[in-house]
This record gives structure tokens, sequence and C-alpha cells, in this order.
């Protein structure tokens, strides 16, 4: 359901910060954003700050591999919107093909084992969460995944999966690609906060 408050802001002060922010980017503000602004009390600085620890803080997996496991915990949850916003900062840092190639079909992409093990994890956690087991857990660690980096895909899997549940509830607009390149490049250099 699309809230009109979401399109236009829900005080004056977020009616006249939207528009100012979108001529001032060159491109409407993202949805994601607009939420940000209309429900700070969950959409602001506790959902930003868990984002932007799990996608931007320390890790043994780089910035693009971490926008790429979002993107496809939003095709798992068949949300376009995510999945062109993460897969266009994922290219940023990585080859277009092989980005391609992991959204099209991760078990046949031409990516690190360790990746692809976390990827299967994230599926499960994803589409399966109940069937999820540490066996599943052991099969990530066995390919040389660390106990801690597993924790760091886990999280964007955790966040991204509200997220894309959220962002269809509420009925994103889908940005034009040149937006969401755009939109790519300010979220790697001002992060989720």
């Amino acid at each position: 359901m699309r809230l009109p408050e979401v399109e236009r802001g829900d005080t004056v002060l977020h009616r006249l910060l939207i528009p100012t922010i979108s001529r001032f980017a060159g491109y409407r503000l993202p949805d994601a954003a607009r939420v940000a602004f209309y429900d700070r009390a969950f959409v602001g600085p506790v959902l930003g700050a868990w984002t932007q620890k799990a996608m931007r803080g320390p890790s043994d997996w780089s910035v693009a591999e971490r926008e790429l496991m979002a993107a496809m915990v939003a095709s798992w949850n068949s949300c376009p919107f995510c999945v062109g916003a993460h897969s266009a900062i994922a290219a940023r840092g990585m080859d277009d093909a092989v980005a391609a190639a992991v959204l099209a079909d991760y078990r046949t992409a031409p990516i690190d084992e360790k990746y692809r093990a976390a990827l299967a994890f994230l599926e499960k956690m994803t589409r399966r969460p109940t069937d999820l087991t540490a066996c599943d857990a052991r099969a990530v660690l066995d390919t040389g995944v660390t106990a801690q980096a597993l924790q760091d895909a886990a999280a964007v899997g955790a966040v991204f999966n509200i997220v894309t549940r959220n962002a269809n509830a509420l009925g994103f607009a889908m940005p034009t690609p040149d937006e969401f390149a755009k939109a790519a490049g300010m979220l790697l250099r001002r992060g989720y906060r």
C-alpha cells in the first residue's frame, strides 16, 4: 500500500526537504530515503545504524559482496526496488558480468566457493528459515569462511529480509537505471545512516 506521506512527506519540514534534496541530487529521492523521513521511529536511527554496520562495518566481505548479498535477498523476496538499488551499488565494486551471473544463478556463477556457500546459507535463511540448522552453518565454515564472516553475512540477510518486506509492503516506486546508478554513488559516499 503506497502511503501519501511517503511521497510528499509527513511534516512541513519533510515536505520542504524531500523536493530540495531531490533537486540537489538531480533525481527523485528514492522511497527508501523518504520512508526514513516518514517513520523515524522504525526506519530512522536504529535501522540505519544496523544497516550501516552490516553493510559498511569491518568484514571479510567487501562492500560489493555485501551489496550483492542484499540484492540476492531482495531477489528471493521478489523486491525489484532492492534488487535494482543493491545490484547497482555492487556493480560499482565488481565486474558487472559477475554480478549479473550471481543474480541469474549464484550456483553456476564464476565466484569463490566461500561466497557461494554464504549465498546458499542466506537463501535458506530467507526462503526456509525454519529449516536452517547448525549443519548449514558448518557447511559454510567448512569452505574456510570464518565464524565472524558468516555472522556478517547473516546480518546482511537479516536486515534485508526486513528492508525488502518493508519496501514491498509500501509499494516503493521503481527508479530508472540512471537514478539507481546516481543513488548508488550517493550510498557509497554517505552510507546508510
